[in-house]
Order: C-alpha cells, then sequence, then structure tokens
C-alpha cells in the first residue's frame, strides 16, 4: 500500500510528534511505501504585521497548499492519506483535494481541536466544555487560544466554516481517537459516531524493562497550565520531611514561574531539567520509581504513560479522563484525586515508603505495554481502520452516498 502521511508540527516538540515519527516508521518495516508532507508552525515567523490577516486567511483555507497537495497526490497517487495535524500553515483545504481525487482519507485525533478552540477543554484552572454546549463564540469571549480573542476568533472561523461545509462529515472516512473517553468527547462534538474508531498510542522501538526499585519520582511533559505542575510541587511541599527527590523533564511556557515558584518554596530536591530528548527521557525513566502526571485536562493518550509503563514504571496520575481509563488504581499505578495536592502527597509518599509494592505495579505496567501498547499490537489495528476506509471510499465511488461504517465498540 502507499500512504501519505501528513503532519503539522508545532513550534514545541510533543507526543502528536513521536506519534507521527512512530507510525511512519512502523509503515515502513512493514514493507508499504510512505510519502510524507510536513510542515511546520515556526514558519508563522514569517507572518508579522499585515502580513497576519494572509495567516488567518490561510488558517481557514490555504490555496497554495491545496494546489501543491493536489499535484502531489496526482503524481504520488497513494492509496490513502493519514493525516496527524493541518494546524496552522497546512489547513484543512487538503481534504476537498482528497476527496477530488477519490483518495480516502484517515485522521487522528490527537487533541480536540476540532471542538475546541484551545484544543485542551481547560480554561482558568479548571475544565471548560462551553463551546461544545453554547456555540463556539463562548471561546472567543474568554480569548481561550493563546489568551487572545483575536487568535481564537480566527480558530472559531476555521471551524465554523468547515462544519458549514461538512468538511469534517463528508470528507474524512474514518477517525482515530486514542481512548473510548476521547471518542466520547468528539462525538458530543458532532464528529459521525460510525466514522472513530479507538485506537492507542504506542511506544516502539520497545525501549525494555528497568531494573531496581528507581532513584527518583519523575514528571515529564509540557510545562504548561493544563498539566497542573503546581499541584504536584505543593504535594512536594507537604512532603518536606521525607525529601523525595523530584525530577522535572520538560520546557513550555511555566517553565520559569515553576522554578520560581519551587525556589520560593525552598523545595531543594526538586530539579528542572529542562526539555531533553527521547533518549534521555527515556533513560532517566529506567532510574525512577515511578512518574507522576498531575494533568487536570482530559487529555487523550500521553505518549509518556505509554512510555512510561514500556520501561515498567508505575504512575501516579489525575482520577480523570484518558489517565483514569489508562492507568489501573493499584495495579498499574495510583489514582488521586484531580487537584487535590494533598491526596496527591499521600500516594506519593506511600509508593516511595513501599519499594516492593511499586516494583509489583511496575512489571503490571510493562506487562499492559506488552499486551496493548506495542507496534505488533498497534499495528492490524491500524491496517484494519485503513481497510474500512478504503471500503468507505469504494463504496461511495459506487453510490454517490456518504459512507456508512460499523462503529468499533471498544
Amino acid at each position: 500500500m502507499k500512504i501519505l502521511l501528513v503532519h503539522n508540527s508545532y513550534q514545541q516538540p510533543g507526543g502528536e510528534d513521536i506519534v507521527f515519527e512512530q507510525e511512519r516508521q512502523l509503515l515502513e518495516l512493514a514493507g508499504h511505501i510512505v510519502i510524507t508532507y510536513c510542515r511546520s508552525n515556526w514558519e508563522v515567523a514569517e507572518y508579522s504585521g499585515l502580513k497576519q490577516i494572509e495567516l488567518l486567511g490561510r488558517t481557514i483555507w490555504s490555496r497554495d497548499v491545496r494546489q501543491s497537495f493536489a499535484r502531489l497526490l496526482d503524481r504520488e497517487k497513494p492509496d490513502l492519506v493519514h493525516v496527524h495535524n493541518t494546524f496552522v500553515m497546512i489547513s484543512p483545504s487538503i481534504f476537498s483535494a482528497c476527496r477530488e481525487a477519490g483518495v480516502p482519507v484517515v485522521q487522528t485525533l490527537h487533541n480536540y481541536r476540532l471542538c475546541c478552540p484551545a484544543s485542551t477543554f481547560f480554561r482558568d484552572g479548571h475544565i471548560c466544555e462551553e463551546c461544545v454546549e453554547h456555540g463556539l463564540w463562548r471561546g472567543i469571549v474568554h480569548g481561550c487560544y493563546r489568551d487572545s480573542r483575536a487568535a481564537t476568533a480566527a480558530v472559531a472561523m476555521m471551524l465554523a466554516v468547515h462544519r458549514q461545509r461538512q468538511t469534517w462529515n463528508r470528507e474524512v472516512d474514518c477517525y482515530i481517537a486514542l481512548t473510548k473517553c476521547a471518542r466520547s468527547k468528539f462525538i458530543e462534538g458532532g464528529l459521525p459516531t460510525e466514522k472513530i474508531f479507538v485506537k492507542p498510542n504506542f511506544v516502539y522501538p520497545d525501549p525494555g524493562p528497568r531494573s531496581g526499585d528507581g532513584e527518583y519520582a519523575l514528571f515529564v511533559g509540557r510545562l504548561s497550565p493544563e498539566k497542573r505542575v503546581s499541584t504536584m510541587l505543593n504535594a512536594w511541599n507537604r512532603l518536606r520531611k521525607t525529601n523525595i527527590p523530584l525530577i522535572v523533564l520538560g520546557g513550555g511556557p511555566e517553565l520559569d514561574r515553576l522554578k520560581n515558584e519551587a525556589l520560593q518554596q525552598d523545595l531543594t530536591c526538586v530539579s528542572f531539567r529542562g526539555q531533553v530528548t527521547r533518549s534521555e527521557t527515556l533513560s532517566m525513566m529506567r532510574k525512577a520509581r515511578f512518574l507522576v502526571f498531575p494533568s487536570e485536562w482530559y487529555e487523550n493518550f500521553p505518549v509518556t504513560i505509554a512510555e512510561s509503563f514500556a520501561v515498567g514504571v508505575p504512575v501516579i496520575c489525575s482520577r480523570m479522563g484518558a489517565m483514569q481509563e489508562i492507568v489501573e488504581d493499584g495495579r498499574t499505578g495510583l489514582h488521586f484525586t484531580s487537584g487535590d495536592a494533598a491526596d496527591l502527597a499521600e500516594k506519593v509518599e506511600w509508593a516511595w515508603n513501599q519499594p516492593k509494592r511499586t516494583c509489583l505495579m511496575g512489571y503490571e505496567a510493562r506487562r499492559e505495554f506488552e499486551t496493548k501498547y506495542t507496534a505488533a499490537t498497534n499495528y492490524p489495528m491500524l491496517m484494519g481502520i485503513y481497510q474500512r476506509a478504503l471500503k468507505n471510499k469504494h463504496r461511495l465511488c459506487e453510490t454517490s452516498l456518504a459512507p456508512l461504517a460499523t462503529p468499533i465498540h471498544n
């Protein structure tokens, strides 16, 4: 099969980039011909002053990208297009080029952008679903995207235009949601139920299990408001007497503020290491006793949790959304009440003082990885969704009717 992968990377590297690269490698190793079409949001820097008006237009519909993409489709004639992200530089205009060329489309839903301009269902320190419940104008009022009403209006306009022209319903054959929780949110947001299938992220290559009990607690992720690293620091403030070492890996808009917060609380056992490579992250995971994941938004499927399972490290996470779905309380990790620093401190202290029990949870986490999150288990799931998209497109060509698909009940 010849597959065209599409991805628009963000300025801050993240899990979407890892998943895109892993699936590219997986498909090539399986013998498929893989073509990539990639853009980067670093290109936004070229649009300053009045050119930002042009950027607004191309966020909704990039004519030059659509033309170049149509030429690529004509030249390469792929069997299928798999889209990971089109925001900002690619735009949804490529979907119409695929429909015109008769090429089926699969899109992975890495975040909640199609339902929420901010993509997170998170605002001012709490979950917010007003754009689903009341309309996209609510996001504009709050300035949810980049704390800017103008920027939020641009994203909301993109969503409104493509909802009006039914891009999401007519021009995408299958969607990949990463968890059952995420799938339910997309259905609430108006995406067609029969087109959304659940396939989790995976880890490739297998990094292998750790050895030993672990030397520290670890956080890995983007330092942004929804990750609620402040809750973790408040928990460590309560654990001052136990002096549990905590290493924080990652960069982001809150890095400096969080460093200052830790300094003000005199948390000498907390070390911020900044952004590191994936190989360095996995190396440090192998030496961790457990991973702390205090995020307070729904998440989709954090690659970090899958990687932690892969090296046999249990996860202490918020009791909500996909995290609650992925991590089994008492078996592969522990749950704490979202936003409750005291509850988190209690779980961390227990896990630190019970190394044998924590090690057993690590073994179970590794078994969970081997059962659900390897490349070998993920590949047939991906192929099953691809085949559904191909069948749907064939049926559409034969009947000129919207494709009908049987939903996967996961």
